[in-house]
């Protein structure tokens, strides 16, 4: 009985064929990052989920997965101590810090902060800010209250930064579990314990970036 052969030259053409359809699985994977790195990340492009004002959290609620939990990290950048720079893509907001260290804070990014890659500045701070919710909002959610005012179970949580001319803020949330997902409302939160770290630590007219892509 023959063996079974290979046709002549079967072998080299199933190895082109193997080179060919890995580069398109490479190019698939270099288009998926390019358009949304986000997604390649395995993170949601949005998390279904509303106001809830009123909600108070508990400790426990805002203890964070440690990839998201307040820490002290390496960060190389050109950008001076005292800096904050906001990652969108990553979920996290970095107060640099000396000799090449940045202070990491896990964090949820809404609609309004995907707007904006560049710079800006701290132009006021609030303790319990007080809460109006946009028109898009109140659309989205028509019998959320038109005000409310600061406070525990308020939206903007304990402390609020307002950037430029208060058109987006970093904020506290009464809703921990949307940190490290995108939001449909507000710019960029963080639990209360960690906004009240970033509160004081942080003045008036200190610089934030934006980034809305990964850097290397």
């Amino acid at each position: 009985m023959t063996a079974n052969r290979w046709p002549a030259g079967g072998g080299a053409r199933i190895a082109r064929l193997a080179i060919f359809f890995s580069g398109i699985a490479l190019a698939a994977l270099v288009f998926l990052v390019s358009v949304d790195p986000a997604r390649a990340q395995g993170q949601p492009e949005e998390l279904a989920i509303g106001e809830q004002p009123g909600v108070v959290a508990d400790a426990r609620e805002e203890e964070l997965p440690p990839a998201l939990q307040r820490q002290v990290v390496f960060f190389r950048t050109s950008e001076p101590p005292g800096t904050i720079i906001v990652d969108t893509v990553y979920r996290h907001l970095y107060l640099v810090q000396e000799n090449s260290r940045a202070i990491r804070y896990g964090i949820g990014v809404g609609r309004d902060g995907f707007e904006w890659q560049g710079l800006l500045r701290v132009s006021r701070k609030a303790e319990w800010p007080d809460w109006t919710p946009a028109p898009e909002v109140i659309r989205r959610q028509p019998n959320l209250p038109r005000f409310m005012a600061g406070g525990p179970g308020n939206p903007l949580g304990a402390r609020a930064l307002y950037l430029g001319a208060n058109t987006y803020r970093i904020h506290g949330t009464n809703q921990p579990q949307t940190i490290g997902s995108a939001v449909p409302s507000g710019c960029y939160r963080l639990t209360n314990p960690d906004v009240i770290d970033l509160y004081d630590r942080v003045s008036v007219g200190t610089k934030v970036v934006v980034r809305q892509r990964p850097t290397l």
